[in-house]
C-alpha cells in the first residue's frame, strides 16, 4: 500500500528499546521446568487499564482474548505493524503466545543479534519453532540467549549461519532438552564437539542436518547415534570425513531412520548401506549420490529389506548395473523418484524392469546414461507408471536417444518436463511434435 513502510523496517523495530512493550513485561514467568506461566496479577491489571483507557471502538467491542486469538493468525510482519497501532495492540501483538513459530528468512540481511535477543526475551517459553536460515550476522552469543530464554524450542533452523561455532550447540545442549529438529547446514565451523554436546543434552533429536560441516568426522556421528536413538532423519551432504563406520553405528542405534542423505560422502562402502538396509526397514528416502565406491551389493540389500523406499538418488554411482536395478524393481514397488544420473553401466534392461515393477514413478533422471536407447524409452512410456504418473524425465547427454523416444512419450499424459540437453539426435521437429497436444481420435 502507498505509504506503507518496508517490511524490513518493521523487523528492525524489534530491537527498539523505546517500544511501549518494555522488556520487563515481555519476559514470561516460568516454572522450574521452563514452561510459560500466566502473566502476573500486576501485568493483568496493567493490560486491563490500557484497554479501559483505549478509545478505539474495536477494543471496546471485542474482548482482548478474542483479539489475541485473531493476532495468533498473523505473520511476523503483520504483528509488528499491529504493534504500532496503539498501546493495547502493542501488548497483544507482542504477546509471546503469538510468537510460537517464527521464520526470519525473508529478513536475513536485517536480522542482527539485538533483534534476536529481543525476540528471545519476548517469546520466552512459548517459542517452539524458529528459522534463522541465511541470517549470517547471528553469532554464538545470541543463540546462547535464545537457548536460555526459550528452553521449549523444538525446531531450530540455523542453515548458513556461518558465524556459529561449537559454542552454539553447547548452549542448546545445556538449556534445550526438548529440541527435536536442528539444521546446521553450511555452518562450517561446527565440529565433532557440537555433536557430542547435542548427544548429551538433546536426547529427543529426531532430525539433524550437518551438510557441508566439513570438520565433522565419524567420531561425532558415533557419539550422536549412541544417545540420540530416536533419529528419523540424518542429512550430511558433503561431509567427506564420514565413513562406513559412522553409518554402521547410525544403523545400529537408530532403527527409526526414515531419511538418510549421504551425498558426496565418498568414503562410504557397501557394508554401510547393507547395515542401513538390515537395521532400518522404515527407510523411505536415501541419497547416495557421489558415493562412487558402492556396488550392486548395496542396491540388492536395499531391495531385500527396504520395501517402503520411495526416493532413491544414486547419481554418480558408476558401478551399478542392470542386475541391481532389477532387484529394486522386483521388491520396491513404492518408488516414486529415482536419480540415476551417470549410472553409466545401465541399459534399456533397467527401464524395462522399472516399467514392470514400479508403477508409481513420477520423477526419473537418466542423464549421462549413454547406453539408453529409444527401445528403453518405448517400454517406459508403455507402462502404467508413465501413462498416469510420470511428470519429469531427464535425458541429458543420452546420445542414442532420437525423435522416436519423443513420439513414445506423447502417451505420458501427465508429463510436465523433459530435459534433452546435448542429445544430438533430437531435432526441433521431434520437440515440436512432443509439445503439440495429442488429438483425440
Amino acid at each position: 500500500l502507498p505509504g506503507t513502510p518496508p517490511a524490513t523496517d518493521d523487523i528492525k523495530r524489534l530491537d527498539d528499546s523505546n517500544n511501549w512493550w518494555n522488556k520487563k513485561h515481555s519476559k514470561k514467568a516460568r516454572n522450574s521446568s521452563g514452561s510459560p506461566n500466566q502473566n502476573s496479577d500486576t501485568e493483568k491489571q496493567q493490560l486491563n487499564k490500557v484497554f479501559v483507557e483505549d478509545e478505539a471502538p474495536i477494543n471496546k467491542k471485542l474482548p482482548k482474548e478474542l483479539l489475541l486469538r485473531i493476532f495468533s493468525y498473523l505473520d511476523v510482519v503483520s504483528l509488528c505493524r499491529c504493534a504500532q497501532v496503539s498501546k493495547a495492540w502493542n501488548i497483544l501483538a507482542l504477546d509471546g503466545s503469538n510468537w510460537q513459530r517464527i521464520d526470519l528468512f525473508d529478513f536475513q540481511k536485517d536480522v542482527e543479534g539485538a533483534i534476536l535477543d529481543n525476540i528471545s526475551h519476548r517469546c520466552g517459553g512459548f517459542l517452539r519453532q524458529l528459522s534463522l536460515r541465511g541470517c549470517q550476522s547471528i553469532a554464538d552469543g545470541s543463540i546462547k540467549t535464545l537457548a536460555q530464554e526459550c528452553p521449549n524450542i523444538e525446531d531450530l533452523n540455523l542453515n548458513t549461519c556461518k558465524k556459529l561455532t561449537d559454542s552454539t550447540c553447547t548452549s542448546l545442549s545445556r538449556h534445550c532438552p526438548k529440541l527435536q529438529k536442528l539444521n546446521l547446514d553450511s555452518c562450517s565451523a561446527i565440529t565433532d564437539i557440537s555433536l557430542k554436546a547435542l548427544s548429551d543434552g538433546c536426547p529427543n533429536l529426531t532430525h539433524i542436518n550437518i551438510s557441508w560441516c566439513s570438520n565433522v568426522t565419524e567420531n561425532g556421528v558415533e557419539a550422536l547415534a549412541r544417545k540420540c536413538t530416536r533419529l528419523k532423519s540424518f542429512i550430511s551432504k558433503g561431509c567427506k570425513h564420514i565413513t562406513s563406520r559412522a553409518v554402521i553405528c547410525l544403523a545400529r542405534f537408530c532403527h527409526e531412520l526414515e531419511v538418510v542423505n549421504l551425498q558426496g560422502c565418498n568414503n562410504i562402502r557397501d557394508e554401510a548401506v547393507q547395515s542401513l538396509a538390515d537395521k532400518c526397514p522404515r527407510l523411505h528416502y536415501l541419497c547416495l549420490s557421489g558415493c562412487s565406491g558402492l556396488t550392486d551389493a548395496s542396491l540388492v540389500a536395499l531391495a531385500s529389506n527396504c520395501h517402503l523406499l520411495s526416493t532413491l538418488e544414486v547419481a554418480g554411482c558408476t558401478l551399478f548395473t542392470d542386475a541391481a536395478f532389477q532387484a529394486l524393481a522386483d521388491n520396491c514397488r513404492y518408488l516414486e523418484k529415482m536419480d540415476l544420473d551417470e549410472c553409466v553401466l545401465i541399459t534399456d534392461a533397467t527401464l524395462i524392469h522399472l516399467a514392470m515393477g514400479c508403477p508409481r514413478i513420477e520423477y526419473l533422471t537418466l542423464s549421462h546414461c549413454e547406453l539408453i536407447t529409444d527401445e528403453g524409452i518405448r517400454h517406459l512410456s508403455m507402462s502404467p507408471c508413465a501413462a498416469e504418473n510420470l511428470t519429469v524425465l531427464e535425458l541429458d547427454n543420452c546420445p542414442l536417444v532420437t525423435d522416436a523416444s519423443l513420439e513414445h512419450l506423447t502417451s505420458c499424459h501427465n508429463l510436465q518436463r523433459v530435459e534433452l540437453y546435448d542429445c544430438q539426435l533430437i531435432t526441433r521437429v521431434g520437440i515440436r511434435r512432443l509439445r503439440m497436444p495429442k488429438r483425440k481420435s
